[in-house]
């Protein structure tokens, strides 16, 4: 590699200590929720603050060449473009570098622990707390350091274009007409690099092979027009939480958390079947480790491997939302007259998220017990991902890249949320790379209380962005 080390990480510990932390912080302090959870969130004014503050401080970024632009078509959240032309002796721009990340957030949740809140940045020791700094504010600032450290250390890189959009956390809907709108500008990418996925440690470049997609809807059961007195209307007329019980009785196996319609089921490939086996095997202890269970408890199976396999390849359902029932303070004894839970189901990688979607609905829907008035509204869906096979370049760039900045070589594994973007460039660009990467490390729970990024770890992994960016521009005239 033509890069100096030491300049690299000289670099990136300088701009992340001293610019990006203050920077995430503020962008914190934004309560600027996906459109999904903020109907209103033009007129709020939110999302414009955040797009705002990511772009001002990309526009200053001293790096050759770069242009930032912000575009909002009509109707649409907005979207952070950005490109940079070749660099170096092995730069051409002949060949393009995608670089994504997202800028909107998800809801507050509750349960934050004293001290922390969703909009309050803290920093404890090497942890930044608050909403959206690991999931996905720090992307964009992770980008451009990475390309300006390239350019300080003396190294090499393509064409580079930087998508920034505030859309992902409502699946993404707003995407596709920019990609379209700005497709001859972006051009035919070789190589996409994508910051919101996780780590299984903090000790090494993790880069997730596989992503699960995604089906949620509002299942709502009415069974009468109006609340009845539990005394006199119980045991004749069905409650609708028992009727809605049956329903997802027909979806799921209740003992064992099997989700049971086929059309969401897919066969594991053995590669990602022994990836998991090698990565159970290496790991010092099981993914169910870091999840927070109450004294007791443990989890739906035991064995490292089959919990990497439930987690990436098996499809699951969660229940996210209830209305028509009151908080336990304010229960009356009332037949009440309707139910409605938002579910949400995770699908495995190749699964088609239409064929699901409209299984699910006329599962649920079909033959309503009793004759109660059953919808299932809001629907929503995204793809998964599997990603294509590294190229030799690639896989020794990673290890390069782990080694040079972790000390540890890197390791691939399954990630069990959705990023819909990788779906869409997957089918959009089959012949790319992919190196899907992030920083959300054991309990950082990105979407629900406590949420933190760990800075050494962001770190890092600029510094690693660095290398791979540096190695691609040189992988035809050098031997792996």
């Amino acid at each position: 590699m033509t890069l100096v080390d030491a300049t690299v990480a000289g670099h990136c510990a300088a701009v992340w200590r001293h610019e990006i932390v203050p920077q995430l912080q503020a962008y914190i302090r934004i309560p600027n929720v996906s459109l999904s959870f903020d109907p209103d969130w033009k007129s709020h004014g939110f999302m414009d603050q955040a797009t705002e503050l990511i772009r001002s401080w990309c526009a200053d970024r001293d790096i050759a060449g770069l242009t930032v632009e912000v575009h909002e078509l009509p109707g649409r959240s907005p979207l952070i473009f950005m490109e940079v032309p070749a660099f170096g002796p092995h730069g051409s721009n002949d060949d393009t570098v995608m670089l994504y990340g997202h800028l909107d957030k998800q809801p507050e949740m509750v349960g934050w622990r004293e001290g922390l809140g969703p909009w309050t940045p803290v920093i404890e020791g090497d942890r930044l707390y608050g909403r959206g700094g690991a999931d996905d504010g720090y992307a964009a600032f992770a980008s451009l350091a990475a390309i300006e450290a390239v350019q300080r250390a003396g190294g090499s890189h393509h064409r580079c274009v930087v998508i920034i959009e505030a859309s992902e956390e409502s699946g993404s809907p707003d995407l596709p007409p920019y990609l379209d709108a700005l497709g001859h500008r972006i051009g035919t990418p070789s190589l996409v690099l994508c910051l919101d996925s996780g780590c299984l440690d903090n000790e090494r470049m993790w880069v997730t092979t596989s992503l699960r997609g995604l089906v949620a809807g509002t299942l709502t059961v009415e069974i009468l027009t109006e609340g009845v007195h539990s005394g006199e209307a119980s045991g004749v007329a069905a409650s609708s939480f028992r009727i809605i019980r049956r329903l997802l009785d027909r979806i799921e196996n209740v003992a064992t958390g099997e989700i049971t319609l086929p059309e969401f089921n897919v066969d594991i490939p053995a590669d990602r079947r022994a990836q998991a086996r090698d990565t159970a095997a290496e790991f010092p202890e099981p993914i169910a480790e870091h999840l927070p269970f109450v004294e007791g408890a443990r989890p739906m199976v035991d064995d490292p491997a089959e919990q990497l396999l439930q987690r990436t390849w098996r499809p699951s359902l969660s229940v996210i939302g209830i209305d028509g029932i009151p908080p336990v303070e304010r229960a009356g004894n009332v037949l009440r007259p309707h139910t409605s839970l938002k579910l949400s189901l995770r699908l495995p990688p190749m699964c088609d998220p239409r064929r699901a979607i409209e299984a699910l609905t006329k599962r649920l829907t079909d033959n309503p017990p009793y004759g109660a008035h059953v919808t299932f509204t809001g629907l929503e869906s995204g793809p998964g991902w599997n990603a294509p096979p590294f190229a030799p370049w690639l896989e020794a760039a990673l290890d390069k890249a782990s080694m040079a900045t972790f000390g540890q070589l890197s390791r691939a594994f399954g990630e069990g949320g959705s990023i819909p973007f990788m779906g869409m460039l997957g089918e959009k660009f089959p012949a790319a790379q992919f190196v899907v990467t992030g920083a959300l490390g054991p309990g950082s729970n990105a979407h629900g209380p406590n949420e933190f990024l760990h800075l050494p770890t962001a770190e890092k992994l600029t510094g690693c962005l660095a290398y791979v960016l540096d190695r691609h521009s040189q992988r035809h005239h050098i031997d792996v």
